[in-house]
């Protein structure tokens, strides 16, 4: 179904025409009739699947005209994800005389209270600065006709949830809202019923299922080789670009030096850069300055990063639901791609519960020719022992496709 049998406004379908945009996703599909239609909404996707125009273009189709007082409120856990989706609500508005802001902190008050001051209908924050500007009397939220709570599980897990509460409560009852989450954990579930109004929900696509684009494999190492796998491996993969998760923003400073005088040209991202340095990080990340983005889970979701060929879980993760959003970042939108996870004996207990989480083994593989010291992982597959370790690996090309000859940069 093309975007002009959704029902949207002759502008929303001039502004998805201008970015591309051709058929709508699964998530849009389902979300923007119900949005149209006044309905409350949950939304569950996978990332990379559109899940900002699904909610972005129902509502700017309702606003109609430029008006002075904000009528739609977007909640996002953090600066990065609350500045792409201001990006968006621009690009697909661009053919009307509506006007958006974004409020987030780690910047100066002043551009943000001038653009209140003037008017916007659309108003995308964090949590944090959105109730400092209420405090300080530069943002009300009395005429918010449609709230969007974004990734609402990661709110939560940043502990915005108290915060988010007493937003709500700042907004009219009569409203719209929607809110779209990985996960539905209790705390979530009791947020829903206490601010939504008989809610839809959507899922599309299993919550626990890596995309099946993304092939994945396991490197058994020793704590002491886990930076001379990383750097062997960047040598011998063919890449496009590469996402390498650390888990401290202490080890990805480490990291991105290490890589830096291994002539790679590297970024950061992490919660300690300041904003300035984190658009940098990104933009370059995007436009190919930069070959490798070395960052914490700050970089797991939602963030608009197309065509990264590798992810490389450094650390592995701590959550099984932070190894799906992780390996997310690659594999967008139906393209492959690979993820790869070092491993240390400390690390055996968290992909145990990773591999139950997504109902399968991941496979353990060994890098040829790589000078491995002796760890008890290897001992995998052996009688007595869990399976799942292939005793050696031939030839250039291992089982799921990954090629080990040369250097070789898919640039």
């Amino acid at each position: 179904m093309p975007f002009t049998k959704l029902g949207l406004s002759n502008a929303m379908v001039e502004g998805v025409k201008a970015m591309g945009y051709v058929e709508p996703t699964p998530i849009q599909l389902r979300a923007i009739p119900l949005i149209l239609a006044g309905q409350d909404v949950i939304g569950s996707a996978q990332t990379g699947t559109g899940k900002t125009a699904a909610f972005a273009l129902p509502i700017l189709s309702k606003l109609n005209e430029h008006q002075r007082d904000p009528r739609v409120l977007i909640l996002e856990p953090t600066r990065e994800l609350a500045a792409q989706v201001e990006t968006a609500m621009r690009d697909f508005a661009r053919f009307t005389n509506l006007r958006s802001t974004v409020l987030y902190g780690g910047v100066g008050y002043g551009r943000q209270m001038d653009q209140l001051r003037e008017g916007v209908d659309i108003l995308i924050a964090t949590p944090g600065r959105l109730l400092d500007h209420i405090g300080r009397g530069t943002c009300r939220l009395n005429h918010i006709r449609y709230l969007v709570l974004d990734e609402a599980d990661r709110m939560l897990d940043m502990g915005f949830l108290p915060d988010v509460r007493r937003i709500v409560e700042r907004c009219p009852r009569d409203r719209h809202t929607s809110l779209f989450s990985a996960t539905i954990p209790i705390e979530i579930e009791t947020l829903i019923k206490w601010a939504m109004k008989h809610p839809q929900t959507i899922e599309i696509g299993a919550r626990r299922s890596p995309a099946e684009t993304v092939k994945h494999v396991i490197y058994p190492v020793a704590e002491d080789q886990k930076s001379d796998l990383l750097r062997e491996l960047l040598e011998r993969v063919n890449y496009d670009s590469v996402i390498v998760f650390c888990r401290t923003k202490h080890r990805a400073d480490r990291i991105a030096q290490v890589l830096k005088r291994n002539n790679h040209a590297v970024a950061v991202l992490h919660s300690n850069r300041t904003q300035r340095e984190r658009e940098e990080a990104l933009k370059g990340f995007r436009n190919g300055r930069f070959e490798v983005l070395v960052a914490t889970d700050i970089a797991a979701r939602g963030l608009d990063i197309a065509d990264v060929s590798h992810v490389i879980n450094y650390d592995v993760p701590q959550h099984p639901e932070d190894y799906i959003h992780r390996i997310g970042r690659t594999g967008r939108a139906e393209a492959t791609g690979d993820a790869f996870t070092l491993m240390v004996a400390e690390d055996a207990q968290h992909v145990h519960a990773i591999e139950r989480f997504i109902g399968r083994k991941v496979e353990r593989v060994k890098l040829e020719n790589f000078n491995y010291k002796y760890t008890a992982l290897f001992e995998e597959g052996k009688p007595g022992q869990p399976t799942g370790f292939p005793r050696k690996v031939r030839g250039v090309r291992l089982s799921g496709g990954y090629y080990f000859g040369p250097a070789r940069r898919r640039k």
